[in-house]
């Protein structure tokens, strides 16, 4: 029987209540006490009807609110569900004190050791584990987690040690031993498995933002459809990880995902990539070879930047789209394909249509189903939430738990990331990389200052306001004068006389004055 009595915090209560049960010759097997007024006790073998008369007693108490049966103690509990945890948990798990004996072992730890646990309790772990010195561990001044292919029985596994602490009252947490937990590199390979399976699913996003929860409302609904689908955003916005999700959420998803950058390549080797060449079509080539249109086959094609497409390759692109059709470099026959094409830029394609460097018709084609993905300064409430997941992903293989300040979480949330989450991405990989603590602060990030309309501002800047002035102005012609490639234009343009403008060209050699 259990008894939970509810009471004051009040010096000599416990003693009050213990003098009854010795009055009347009970015996006690267990007493948990908390600090805010709760006591359990536990009876052995005793009925209800023996001690029935001892609640009242006991209520009688000052400073006793209420005595009751409870079916167990809070420490059986959760005793019980540790015990639960560690013989479901199909990886070995092994607990040792603080000079290396085992004090528990699970269900999957013995089953490798072949012993029970009486045959492996007080025993030394470095009898049974080779491959990491538990003496050098257990004895540093500062046992920190650790890391290590080890023998466990003749078996290879990765063991994770972690360093058990009790906090004490007073003065730091007292050093207890470790857990070390292990695993197989075979259920390791299931596991990244799983989870490279997962990648690109559309849970993998941070959506907490309202444009963002719209835009995965969408791309579920499109991902379906075998229309062309066009993505646009700028640089950094996670327009490919998009794009896969839609991959992964569609009938497809068993397929291949294959990707091809169309600003990173010459025109005839993106074309070769894309649609694949036959033999001797080059200086070279002995044999034909497969373009990612056909290796994809049932699966789906993701072209990035697809506003830096070629004239050339645009027309060949189109006729994929119309008919599915295409021919490889150097070969007459036709082939067919069953791709899903997705597309990706974070040009303006109708601009570039209006100044004629992108095919109108081949845009029309594209822009049946489209998705647009915010910058990251426009979804304020994806900046958090995405910080913590990245931190949280690069500190594991260092087994470290790094956290952020407030002064770090402002500038991350302040700041505008005009290279988007590919930015965040990386300034967050060599905060948690080098930071030596375990909280980052806004030093750590090491972000370049930025302000919207001027863009990146040297901190370290050497010169006279009369110079940056100088600097922006050349600069900005620069970026100009191709679209107005006249001093008139870019007079008109820009508001001032275009003898003004003139001067400024054959001052800072823009134009026909370089040399």
């Amino acid at each position: 029987m259990r008894l939970y009595i509810k009471c004051n915090s009040r010096l000599g209560i416990c003693a009050e209540i213990l003098d009854i049960l010795v009055n009347h010759e009970i015996d006690l097997r267990g007493i948990e006490i908390d600090p805010s007024g709760e006591i359990y006790l536990n009876f052995p073998n005793l009925e209800f009807e023996e001690f029935q008369h001892l609640m009242p007693e006991m209520r009688m108490i000052p400073g006793v609110h209420d005595v009751s049966l409870v079916p167990y103690m809070p420490l059986e509990r959760e005793q019980k569900e540790m015990q639960t945890l560690l013989e479901t948990l199909p990886e070995p798990v092994i607990s040792i004190d603080s000079k290396g004996y085992v004090v528990l072992a699970n269900d999957a730890a013995l089953d490798i050791l072949n012993a029970s646990h009486e045959e492996v309790r007080g025993k030394l772990l470095k009898t049974w584990v080779k491959g990491f010195n538990f003496n050098k561990w257990l004895n540093h001044p500062e046992t920190t987690s650790d890391a290590a292919n080890v023998q466990l029985k003749g078996r290879t596994f990765l063991a994770d040690v972690y360093p058990v602490h009790i906090d004490q009252t007073e003065g730091e947490p007292l050093f207890a031993g470790g857990v070390i937990t292990f695993k197989s590199p075979e259920r390791l390979g299931r596991q990244m498995t799983a989870y490279h399976k997962q990648t690109g699913q559309f849970e993998m996003l941070i959506a907490e933002s309202q444009g963002m929860k719209r835009v995965i409302r969408q791309a579920k609904r499109m991902s379906g459809l075998d229309a062309p689908l066009l993505i646009t955003g700028e640089t950094g916005t996670g327009k490919e990880l998009l794009a896969k999700a839609c991959h992964q959420h569609s009938l497809r998803k068993d397929k291949p995902f294959l990707v091809l950058n169309c600003a990173a390549l010459p025109d005839n080797v993106a074309e070769s990539e894309l649609f694949g060449y036959a033999a001797g079509a080059f200086e070279g080539a002995t044999s034909e070879k497969k373009g990612i249109v056909e290796l994809a086959e049932g699966g789906t094609v993701f072209l990035d930047e697809i506003g830096d497409m070629s004239e050339l390759l645009q027309s060949k692109f189109l006729r994929l789209l119309q008919d599915g059709s295409y021919r490889r470099v150097g070969d007459e026959a036709e082939y067919t394909a069953d791709v899903r094409i997705i597309c990706a830029t974070q040009a303006d394609l109708l601009d570039l249509c209006q100044s004629g460097k992108f095919r109108e018709d081949l845009f029309y084609r594209l822009n049946v189903l489209s998705l647009h993905i915010p910058a990251l300064r426009e979804r304020k409430s994806d900046i958090m939430p995405m910080a913590e997941r990245f931190i949280a992903r690069f500190a594991e293989p260092q087994r470290q738990r790094i956290k952020m300040s407030q002064a770090c979480q402002n500038a991350i949330s302040q700041y505008p990331w005009p290279g988007n989450v590919r930015q965040m991405e990386n300034a967050l990989l060599r905060a948690v990389s080098l930071t030596e603590g375990d909280t980052l602060e806004p030093e750590h990030l090491q972000l370049p200052s930025f302000t919207n309309g001027w863009g990146y501002v040297d901190e370290n800047f050497e010169g006279s306001l009369d110079e940056a002035m100088k600097r922006f102005e050349s600069e900005l012609l620069k970026r100009l004068y191709p679209a107005y490639p006249s001093s008139r234009q870019l007079g008109k343009k820009l508001g001032v006389s275009h003898t003004a403008i003139a001067n400024k060209l054959r001052e800072y050699r823009i134009g026909k004055h370089a040399s």
